[in-house]
């Protein structure tokens, strides 16, 4: 993609392929990172201990940590920057509804709503495909939306706020 092209769709909300390749680089580099917490871990108790301590991947605790790594993966990325690894790669990033950077808060609600998007054969995620914002069920529930992003930066270095597609605003400019 050019980057003119790039440009037009910044702001845009973003579109269904996007976000599941983003999704889908985010679980591989989550697990990679949860595979090597465990090896280091293995690691340090057989120095300590001098027994061999191994993982059982059918384990419900191993699951159970592994389903807590995933929110925590996902909910301190978008709290932090609004965006995982895979979305920054896609150049998406997740915002509040009014396009204005998504805080702590409203991150961790997303997070906790995230897994109900899944439930019930993926119902959740139908709005990505079907809504005119392409929202998911976490996404309404957290009131976020998901837009390209990855444009030109201020001087300063930080980036430009979208512009969340729409009608034109219609507060009065500065000096009128």
């Amino acid at each position: 993609m050019t980057a003119q092209r790039s440009l037009s769709y910044q702001g845009h909300y973003a579109g269904a392929v996007s976000r599941l390749l983003s999704f889908v680089i985010d679980l591989v580099v989550s697990a990679g990172a949860f595979s090597l917490g465990l090896a280091a871990i293995s690691y340090g108790a057989q120095v300590i201990t001098g027994n061999l301590v191994s993982w059982n991947r059918s384990s419900g605790v191993v699951i159970g940590i592994f389903a807590l790594w995933e929110l925590v993966y996902f909910g301190c990325s978008w709290g932090a920057s609004g965006r995982t690894a895979g979305m920054a790669l896609f150049g998406i990033r997740v915002v509040r509804g009014d396009g204005t950077a998504l805080e702590p808060r409203r991150a961790a609600i997303r997070t906790i709503a995230f897994p109900f998007s899944f439930l019930f054969c993926c119902l959740g995620l139908f709005g990505i495909v079907l809504g005119r914002e392409n929202r998911a069920l976490h996404d309404v529930i957290a009131g976020t939306v998901v837009i390209y992003e990855w444009g030109p930066r201020a001087r300063d270095g930080s980036p430009n706020p979208p512009a969340l597609p729409g009608p034109p605003s219609t507060a009065p400019e500065a000096g009128a």
